[in-house]
């Protein structure tokens, strides 16, 4: 059932608390599930991370009320991949396709797959995406937004959509609800393209005056709200997102839909914009942090999630919702804008003590924070278990009771036990995956790399990819940094762990995939 949720203005008011349905008194209590993906984040931006320039308190009460896990993976260290492997239980390396979505692509994920969110809705949940999407709407061929899109996320799985079709640094910078562009104007189409200019609005590279927000590298194409972005977009100007407001808008829909479900089970998947590049703080956190727009969105990170607890607290539901807040992939610092925020980083180390970032395949492109609070089914504590994002979906189908069909989550394992800390043994091994879909395996503390023609750089980030034509070997127990390439001391282990990821890579049921490279 899809339902248009009511505009809310201003900043996040009184929520009105009409609920959509009871639920029976014979029925079994159901925990709500939040599932918040953050963009960017680094496991060192936060200060229940061990963060000391910058304070996250509402972060740092969910994990002190819960399990901060400090040895989990995202699947992949960018964000379309991450986010299929999350909602589908599969790893994105096996699907062509699966690499950064430009904002017109097509859905990624097939209407045919069963889905984390198709689990939720056949469980009995209302569920619902908000935020940041990045995994492509429309059919084959582009992306239409002058029409009604489907397929949309109401085609796998999801009652209700509020969505970024991309990222906030490519067009169309517009937000998408049910199928429909917010705010459109049909006398002032929508057309959009990554391959050449369209229409006559000013570019970076053409009109460099224009801009307020100056790019560092790349991100020369159309201007939106001074901002140049990447691809070229013309018409729709009713529907331009303001970017100062997207994290009170995600906000506020996200609340809204919490608060109309109040009475039933519910599934919200969310995905912030923040830390992402363009990273342009609302007025209330501009200047509040020492290091400059990079810092104000972590602050402002740190108020929505605090909207969407005191949201969860006022409603009396959160004890009994699971919420578990992580990130995509890992942290970058000068990701195509000129904020300054490499010159203001000063001792903040976004990365931690990790080699890599954001597009690596070393740790700090994929170990992430991860925390989940459940106070009527989790205990606070620290998890230090081997964990990865690929395994929420069968720990959550776990959770609920529900068994999936043949072929669902193929590659997701229920992991209950670890994701509410009540066991802290470790998954047998994490695979990682980077910017060129090159892979790397850990297992008891050891990690390899697969060796790759690729490049070792990526080229604007100047990020240390982990590509490399032989096989490399760190023993992170000692060597967490990485910084002692240890493969040719052990041969055998090096070609153990090479046969274990040929194993991994050729599918759960023996066959060949190949990877999108």
């Amino acid at each position: 059932m899809n339902r248009k949720l009511l505009l809310l203005s201003g900043a996040l008011p009184a929520l009105a608390l009409t609920g959509c349905s009871t639920r029976p008194a014979d029925e079994p209590r159901k925990p709500n599930i939040v599932f918040i993906y953050s963009d960017d984040l680094g496991i060192g931006d936060l200060s229940c991370y061990g963060a000391t320039a910058v304070q996250t308190p509402n972060i740092d009460r969910l994990a002190a009320a819960g399990q901060r896990f400090t040895n989990a993976y995202s699947t992949s260290s960018t964000s379309t991949p991450s986010r299929f492997g999350l909602l589908t239980g599969m790893y994105p390396w096996r699907r062509e396709n699966t690499g950064i979505a430009p904002g017109n692509s097509e859905l990624i994920i097939p209407t045919d797959c069963y889905t984390l969110a198709d689990m939720a809705h056949e469980a009995g949940y209302a569920t619902a995406a908000i935020g940041k999407w990045h995994l492509g709407l429309g059919p084959a061929g582009g992306t239409d937004f002058n029409t009604e899109i489907r397929p949309n996320t109401q085609d796998i799985g999801f009652d209700y959509e509020y969505i970024i079709p991309a990222t906030v640094d490519r067009v169309p910078c517009v937000f998408v609800e049910n199928g429909r562009v917010v705010g459109l104007d049909s006398a002032d189409p929508i057309t959009v393209s990554y391959t050449e200019k369209v229409g006559d609005w000013p570019t970076g590279e053409e009109n460099p005056e224009l801009v307020r927000l100056k790019p560092s590298q790349g991100h020369n194409q159309t201007i939106v709200n001074g901002i140049p972005r990447i691809g070229y977009m013309t018409g729709g100007r009713s529907a331009l997102w303001v970017d100062e407001n997207i994290a009170d808008t995600i906000a506020m829909r996200a609340c809204r839909f919490i608060a109309d479900h109040r009475d039933r089970p519910f599934f919200l998947y969310m995905g912030t914009q923040d830390v992402h590049v363009p990273r342009v703080p609302h007025p209330r956190f501009a200047g509040r942090s020492p290091m400059g727009a990079r810092g104000d969105v972590i602050l402002q990170l740190d108020w929505t999630i605090g909207e969407v607890m005191r949201t969860l607290d006022s409603l009396g539901l959160a004890d009994n919702t699971l919420l578990i807040f992580t990130s995509d992939n890992g942290p970058v610092i000068d990701d195509g804008y000129a904020d300054r925020a490499q010159e203001l980083l000063g001792d903040h180390r976004p990365m931690s003590i990790y080699r890599g970032g954001k597009y690596s395949l070393y740790e700090a492109g994929t170990r992430i924070p991860f925390i989940v609070r459940w106070p009527e089914g989790v205990a606070p504590g620290e998890q230090p278990a081997l964990f990865s994002q690929i395994d929420v979906y069968a720990s959550l189908a776990a959770l609920l009771g529900r068994a999936l069909p043949e072929g669902a989550a193929p590659d997701s394992r229920d992991r209950l036990e670890e994701l509410l800390g009540r066991s802290q043994e470790d998954r047998s091994h994490v695979v990682q995956q980077n910017l060129d879909n090159t892979l790397s395996l850990i297992r008891d503390g050891w990690k390899y790399l697969e060796p790759s023609d690729g490049p070792a750089i990526e080229y604007w980030t100047k990020t240390e990819l982990g590509n490399a034509p032989a096989p490399q070997l760190y023993h992170l127990t000692e060597d967490p940094c990485e910084r002692h390439d240890i493969a040719a001391r052990h041969p055998e282990r090096t070609a153990a762990m090479a046969r274990e990821l040929e194993a991994v890579e050729a599918g759960p049921d023996g066959d060949p995939r190949p990877k999108s490279r």
